[in-house]
């Protein structure tokens, strides 16, 4: 499964082609390469670094909501996010 996470640029280098995001207090350099005209302040969802599409603030909001449900979950019970172990297929 892959995770994207809403962020906010918060600087942008000449060029364009990398930055600075942030969230949650946390702030990561990212690449700027596939988004089109990034600017401070832009909410973009980010992948493995990588700002992969911008977001409008109300969908970057809407999925932090439900990442923060989440993290809410697994702290009341961690085995709701638990993935089980694929099945070996070894019979004994």
């Amino acid at each position: 499964m892959c995770l994207g996470i809403p962020m906010k640029l918060v600087s942008v280098a000449p060029g364009r082609e990398s930055g600075v995001a942030e969230t949650g207090g946390v702030s990561r350099p990212v690449r700027l390469d596939l988004v089109e005209a990034p600017e401070p302040g832009d909410y973009v969802l980010i992948h493995a670094g990588y700002a992969i599409q911008k977001l409008s603030p109300a969908e970057a909001e809407e999925a932090l909501a439900t990442l923060r449900e989440f993290i809410e979950a697994g702290e009341e019970g961690a085995d709701l996010l638990a993935v089980p172990a694929p099945d070996s297929g070894d019979p004994s």
